[in-house]
Parts: structure tokens; C-alpha cells; sequence
């Protein structure tokens, strides 16, 4: 019998876009193409003319910190100046698109009359021509929504710039912050040209539990064009991972890591915001891997749009075991708020989008949307939501990063569904200026006191405390706090006991110990059995 080869439980997948990080709003092309100019170019460039800098910034993490730091090595400078030719000669389509955004933006600011638009159409750049409908809001103010479906059917979506670069974590190495370096072939990873859609992925992935033969892995990556210095054979093992999951005699909630939950009945499956942790022998006691998770996933429910939510790098490896994805009603073509629906249905996911207080039924009870309310600036994004899952008769709130900016809306809602078996709430309740996610999406500059003012802030103890006041849960679970250093690559934290986050979240565990409510200030591994 011929021995067969795993997926080491330490390989770390990086879905890549034009060599940078993937998170949904790359794989929309005109907020693609924003993005591309006002940020990777920035900082590439940045990088390019003294690169001294940036080396010496990322060496100190006090520096560091906030995304402002290419954290390339000297001998990839000439590497990085080549990434930018690239994306100024072969796509420069991208920044004519951006220039082209920009310009729409300008003519339609003109606007001022509150007259119609509709001569303003021979006026639209000629890259957005089919593409955008100009639109007025209700106090006459002019915009426009994208056709996002004709987009993704256009030369904007360039499956060819899709990339995966694999690497392996050993005991002393940290994966590096994802989301202000570009992504170069070196000797410690292969980066594979496929795109995300590609069944090649839901095959590769399958390996973490399902072993494959020496020479079914030699043809599942024949032909596939390969970069960088780690062989293919490293990333594999003949050992089998650790555990494996369980059989579910009761309703059953884990705490998987980060902002994510496992719900399992005897019938179903449901996962929330799913990140799920790359596996060593330093974290292997406290984490939840791939290999923990049931063989089949029967919904996986999204929050919001933020790529700590929907983690492209879990939802890929996921794929193939997962029967439907839930997402939050969208607004429909904005540019800040792109359709989580129409981003993983190029990815080969079926998505449903599910509105405020609508209901999906499932084996052994339902979900519900939940309305969400905080932590996006106050812009105009419809994509998001908190979720109510009764199952078995057990209520499970699943809240993210709400933050209660209308307490009668919680009383309203513990009215309509009464009191809850647990809540799950994040309190990240200092968040980054919202610029910091979208700033590249306005194409002008936003004021400082605007920024300052409109930040992407989650619960507070004093908001979370009135949400539990109005829910009355008779558990309380408090998480996505950066607790957990695997994942400091992509959320970039270093709380000491004085940061407000901390401070705030621990007045919360007090305040529920006061009430008689079991709280747990998630770190780690905790369950839930009803």
C-alpha cells in the first residue's frame, strides 16, 4: 500500500490579488482598482524610495503598527520596483479606471441644480459607459450605482491576477501582518497561478483530512505555474492531524477563534465568521484547526464585510465541505458597500442574502437576521448583520462588532424574541478612523476632524452592558478582542492591561458577574453544550 500525504496542519494559505492580500473588496474591480492606486501604489512607492525606512519601522512594532510599513527585505527592492512597472504598464487599465471613478465623482459633485441627470450620461467617462446608473437621493444630492453584475462579466475582473501563496509555520516564526506588504516568491513559499474559482483549491484543501498518494499530489500540481523556493512536498505529511470532530448529542456551541462560532445539532452545521487557525505545537492545546470542524458545514453565516469577518483565506479552504453561505442584504451597486452575494458567487459559493428580520428555516430550528447597527463610520453600508439562531429552543445571538447606537432598537428585538441562551458580542470599542478601511474608496481627501470623528468603534462596556440589559442572555460570551497572537498577521494589536479595549471588556465581565450571568472573555477554545 502505497503511503499517503496530508496537508501539514502549519501550512499557511495567502489568497493573493495582484500579489497582495485578498479580501473581498479586491476581487471587485472598480473598488479593485482604487484600492490598487490610492493604497498599494502608495505604499509600494513609498517602499521604492526609501525602503531604509520602512525596514527599520517594521524591526520596532511600536512603529510598526496601523499598516503604514512595507515589511519587504532589501535584496526584494528590486522585486518590489517591478511589481510597480507592472501595475503601471500591463494594468494600467486599473488606473484609468480609478481616474475615470474620480472624474464621475467630480462632474456629478457639480451637480448642484437638483435637475435631471439624465444629460449627464454623455458626460460619463467612457470606461464606466454600460456600466454605472446616475442616480439622486432623496434631498436631491446626485450619485451613482455600478452594475456590478455587467462588471464582473467585463474586462475589469481579471481571474489571470489571482494567485495563493502557501507557506509552513514552524514553533519560532509569526506570520507576518498581511495587509501592507505585497506578497513576493522567496525560498520559504510557492505561490500558485490559479484562480479562486478553480476546483485545483477544493481538491489541495480536501488533504488536510482526506490523505492523497505521492503521485496524485504529482498531478494534481502538473502544469500549474509555480514560483518561489519551497518545494511542493513540504507543504504535506504522512502524519494524520490531531483530533477530529465530534459526535454532537446535544445542541452545541464552540468558540472556534476570533469573532468565530461552530453551532452544531445532530442535523446541522453552522459556522460564523470563520478564521481558522494555521496549527503548531504552540498553539495546538488552545486553537481549533481545520481538522476539528465537522466533514460537512450546512451554512456558514457572515456578519460584515471586514476581512476579519469574511476571511477569504478560511472561505477558500472551506469550499468544498460548505452547502451555502448567508450574507447580509446589500445595498445594491454603492461603491463603499459591494455585494458580498455577487464577490462569493464568482468564487463558486451559494449565497443567499438573507434582509433584517428575515427568516431561513434549518434542520432543528431557524436563523434570523438581526439588525446591525455601528462600526462603519456612520456610512451608508447595508452589509451587515448580527444573527439569531434558535435551534433545539435554544436562542443564540451572535452580535459581531454591533455597537448599540439605538438602545429602543434592543428592547424592540428582546420583545420579538425574547430572552437569549447566550450572546456572543464583540468590544473592539476603539476602532481605526474609518478611512482607514475605506478612505481609498473617496476620491477626495476626507478632513481630519471628519476622520477623527467617524471611527470604526464596536461596543463600549457601557453600549454592550445596555445590550445585555435589553436581551436579558443567561450567558454571555465577549470576543475579537486580538487575544489570540495567532492571529496578530492580520489584526496587528498589542493591548497592554491599560488599553481601553481591555479595561472595557473586563468592566463588562464585572458588571455580568454583578447580574449572575456566566461571562467568559474569549481566548482560545470554550463550549456551550444546551
Amino acid at each position: 500500500m502505497s503511503q499517503k500525504y496530508y496537508l501539514r496542519e502549519s501550512v499557511y494559505v495567502e489568497p493573493l490579488v495582484n500579489n497582495w492580500y485578498a479580501w473581498p473588496n479586491l476581487l471587485s474591480p472598480f473598488q479593485y482598482a482604487l484600492y490598487m492606486n490610492k493604497t498599494h501604489l502608495r505604499l509600494m512607492k513609498s517602499f521604492a524610495n526609501n525602503h531604509e525606512l520602512h525596514i527599520m519601522a517594521n524591526e520596532n512594532k511600536t512603529i510598526a503598527g496601523g499598516g503604514e510599513f512595507v515589511d519587504c527585505k532589501a535584496e526584494q527592492l528590486e522585486d518590489v520596483k517591478s511589481l510597480i512597472n507592472k501595475f503601471e504598464t500591463d494594468d494600467a487599465l486599473f488606473g484609468e479606471l480609478a481616474d475615470a471613478l474620480k472624474s464621475l465623482n467630480a462632474m456629478l459633485k457639480q451637480h448642484v441644480s437638483g435637475e435631471s441627470l439624465e444629460p449627464l450620461y454623455k458626460q460619463v467617462p467612457d470606461l464606466l459607459k454600460g456600466y454605472v446608473e446616475l442616480v439622486m437621493d432623496s434631498n436631491h444630492n446626485p450619485s451613482f450605482r455600478v452594475i456590478e453584475g455587467l462588471v464582473y462579466q467585463s474586462e475589469y475582473y481579471r481571474k489571470d491576477l489571482q494567485s495563493v501563496s502557501l507557506g509552513v509555520l514552524n514553533e519560532e516564526m509569526e506570520r507576518p501582518f498581511v495587509l501592507s506588504t505585497p506578497r513576493l516568491p522567496d525560498t520559504d513559499h510557492i505561490h500558485i497561478s490559479e484562480p479562486f474559482d478553480s476546483e485545483f483549491w477544493d481538491t489541495l484543501f480536501k488533504t488536510r483530512t482526506q490523505p492523497i498518494s505521492k503521485q496524485e499530489i504529482e498531478a494534481l500540481f502538473e502544469g500549474k505555474q509555480c514560483t518561489g523556493g519551497l518545494n511542493i512536498f513540504e507543504l504535506f505529511t504522512t502524519e494524520a492531524p490531531a483530533g477530529s470532530a465530534q459526535e454532537i448529542e446535544a445542541t452545541s456551541v464552540k468558540y472556534i477563534g476570533h469573532a468565530g462560532l461552530l453551532l452544531q445539532t445532530q442535523n446541522v452545521s453552522i459556522l460564523v465568521d470563520p478564521v481558522v487557525a494555521n496549527i503548531t505545537s504552540k498553539n495546538r492545546e488552545q486553537a481549533i484547526g481545520f481538522a476539528q470542524l465537522p466533514e460537512k458545514i450546512d451554512y456558514i453565516c457572515l456578519t460584515h464585510n471586514h476581512s476579519d469577518h469574511v476571511n477569504l483565506e478560511t472561505l477558500l479552504q472551506l469550499r468544498h465541505k460548505t452547502s451555502r453561505i448567508l450574507v447580509p442584504k446589500n445595498n445594491g451597486g454603492s461603491l463603499l458597500d459591494p455585494s458580498l452575494k455577487m464577490i462569493l458567487r464568482q468564487l463558486k459559493f451559494d449565497v443567499i442574502e438573507i434582509d433584517d428580520l428575515e427568516v431561513i428555516d434549518v434542520p432543528d430550528g431557524s436563523i434570523t437576521g438581526i439588525p446591525f447597527l455601528g462600526e462603519h463610520g456612520d456610512l451608508n453600508i447595508r452589509s451587515k448583520t448580527g444573527w439569531l439562531f434558535q435551534l433545539n429552543g435554544k436562542k443564540i445571538y451572535a452580535g459581531a462588532d454591533s455597537s448599540n447606537l439605538e438602545p429602543i432598537m434592543y428592547e424592540k428585538l428582546s420583545a420579538y424574541f425574547g430572552e437569549l441562551d447566550l450572546m456572543a458580542i464583540g468590544m473592539e470599542c476603539v476602532g481605526a478612523p474609518f478611512t482607514w478601511l475605506y478612505g481609498a474608496l473617496f476620491t477626495e481627501a476626507v478632513p481630519r476632524n471628519i476622520k477623527e470623528s467617524r471611527r470604526l468603534n464596536g461596543s463600549s462596556f457601557e453600549t454592550a452592558s445596555q445590550i445585555t440589559n435589553a436581551l436579558k442572555p443567561k450567558n454571555v460570551w465577549i470576543y475579537a478582542l486580538g487575544l489570540e497572537p495567532w492571529y496578530n498577521y492580520f489584526m496587528g494589536l498589542d493591548y497592554s492591561d491599560d488599553s481601553e479595549q481591555i479595561v472595557q471588556s473586563m468592566q463588562m465581565v464585572e458588571f455580568c458577574q454583578a447580574q449572575g450571568i456566566p461571562v467568559e472573555r474569549l481566548c482560545g477554545k470554550s463550549e456551550i453544550k444546551f
